[in-house]
């Protein structure tokens, strides 16, 4: 058994972990949004509305502080008024996103979207097409979702079932216009979002604008981000956020992955920390001393089965559905980025897992009428009590190290309304850990969730769909201090009265 302690510093929080943090992503892709979130009012499945029931109910109990929708790739060939007004007068569109082409009977629009948002008391933030869109059409969204004023918009609002503002602060200028949204160089991008977010906001002076970033592989991150800022110069009032995406692709396949491929994929999620601190970094040297958030607005697993990647993208004869299995071990990496989220939750304004439902690292799947949730799903359970908590500074005082030199238990802690809750992730593949915990502050009472199972290749299915489930942890103290025993590729939440 492996050892590990850590001192948990009450009373000097790092900053508060916004439930932004903590948001997701749906996107017309795959079956996320259709037959995932949406199976419309026929649909042979329980739903409320046309919103499937089951998934709704898992999403309620998560929770989803935030949702983006609609893309993703997607956002840059929606109109907004083709998902507005009855459903049946809706016209059908070719759905394009990252090589997919669908059919899109546009069942799911504005209304349907913020009323999933209302249900799951989810904060929406709207991606708008500066790809093949006009600076009118997305300011007429703007003023159709948020407007007070008596318009011809804001009557068509309230004559399909909306007489009040959605008020919608979030609002995404543009998704990966480096590449799918329109292979902009990043001058030509900057300046058509200075175009775009005046006219945003002059109809709505509170809107929180994001500009589009990047981590590509193609157009560094480094390279992308400065030249946007730079070009955008004494116009950098216009925006708030800088949205970049990272996904994790070197971890091997989705299941029957090697023990080297296992702490491959650990270490690449590790790496999401320095990334939004580099974003940081190029923010506080180009921004002119405007406060800008990070928007790490798409992250999590990319395994190889969820996309043909290469040059057979393009023959189109390989069907893409974006599916994927998710394994413990991905909710390990998830737990991985959150500890790199906390500790940067003062540079760091959102985050958003791709994607909600079935597609790439969702936290529940369906089958027809089969719905379960998948390990990542509880990862995100066991945050909960981190969201709207102060973030704490964790000392490592003793650990063992993983091959790769990595420390094999990782710590993240918060604190609200006199209680702490620390979430713990055993990295080893093999090794049972004992982890003690001390802190400044007194803490009687403790009790803690589990996530394990048999194996990190374990997943959940519709004939075993809890496989990968949360079970109860009994810590023990002797003094001041508390012990924790975790098995194996584990991650586990105590929390201390």
């Amino acid at each position: 058994m492996i050892e590990a302690a850590f001192f948990i510093r009450t009373g000097q929080p790092i900053g508060t972990i916004s439930p932004r943090l903590y948001g997701h992503f749906a996107e017309h892709l795959g079956r996320c949004c259709y037959d995932g979130l949406w199976v419309g009012t026929k649909a042979p499945v329980p739903h409320e509305n046309g919103l499937r029931a089951d998934v709704l109910r898992a999403l309620q109990a998560l929770p989803v502080p935030l949702l983006r929708w609609p893309g993703g790739c997607y956002a840059e060939h929606y109109h907004w008024r083709d998902g507005i007004g009855p459903a049946d007068q809706r016209p059908r569109r070719l759905g394009l996103s990252c090589g997919l082409e669908v059919e899109d009977d546009n069942s799911f629009g504005t209304h349907e979207f913020m009323e999933l948002c209302r249900r799951l008391g989810a904060e929406p933030y709207l991606a708008g097409n500066l790809g093949n869109g006009t600076p009118q059409e997305f300011s007429d969204w703007v003023e159709y979702c948020n407007s007070r004023f008596d318009t011809t918009l804001t009557r068509e609002r309230a004559a399909n079932g909306s007489p009040q503002p959605f008020n919608v602060k979030l609002w995404g200028v543009g998704n990966e216009n480096w590449g799918c949204g329109g292979n902009f160089d990043a001058e030509t991008y900057a300046k058509e979002y200075r175009r775009f977010a005046t006219f945003l906001r002059h109809v709505d002076p509170g809107a929180e604008l994001v500009i589009c970033g990047t981590g590509d592989v193609r157009y560094t991150g480094d390279v992308w981000n400065t030249a946007v800022l730079r070009t955008l110069g004494p116009h950098i009032h216009l925006v708030d956020h800088l949205s970049i995406h990272q996904y994790w692709i070197h971890g091997g396949p989705e299941t029957g992955f090697t023990e080297a491929e296992y702490y491959a994929l650990l270490a690449e999620a590790a790496t999401t920390e320095q990334f939004i601190k580099r974003t940081a970094a190029i923010i506080d040297a180009e921004a002119g001393g405007r406060r800008i958030g990070v928007a790490l607005d798409e992250w999590g697993v990319w395994h190889p089965e969820a996309r043909p990647w290469g040059p057979g993208d393009v023959d189109r004869r390989t069907p893409v559905t974006y599916e994927q299995a998710n394994t413990l071990r991905d909710a390990l990496a998830a737990g991985i980025a959150f500890e790199g989220f906390h500790r940067q939750c003062n540079v760091l304004a959102m985050a958003n897992l791709a994607q909600t439902v079935n597609v790439l690292q969702s936290v529940v799947m369906t089958d027809g009428a089969a719905m379960w949730l998948t390990p990542t799903y509880h990862a995100f359970s066991l945050h909960a009590p981190h969201i709207g908590a102060a973030a704490l500074p964790v000392e490592l005082v003793h650990n063992a190290a993983l091959p790769d030199g990595a420390s094999a238990v990782s710590a993240t802690a918060s604190e609200k309304d006199g209680q702490v809750a620390v979430t713990l992730i055993n990295r080893h593949i093999s090794q049972p850990a004992k982890v003690k915990l001390s802190g400044s502050g007194t803490h009687t009472q403790a009790a803690g969730r589990l996530l394990a199972a048999d194996s990190p290749q374990a997943v959940n299915s519709s004939a075993q769909p809890d496989r990968v489930a949360l079970a109860e942890l009994t810590p023990y103290r002797d003094g001041d201090t508390w012990y924790v025993e975790l098995p194996p590729h584990s991650m586990a939440t105590v929390q201390l009265q």
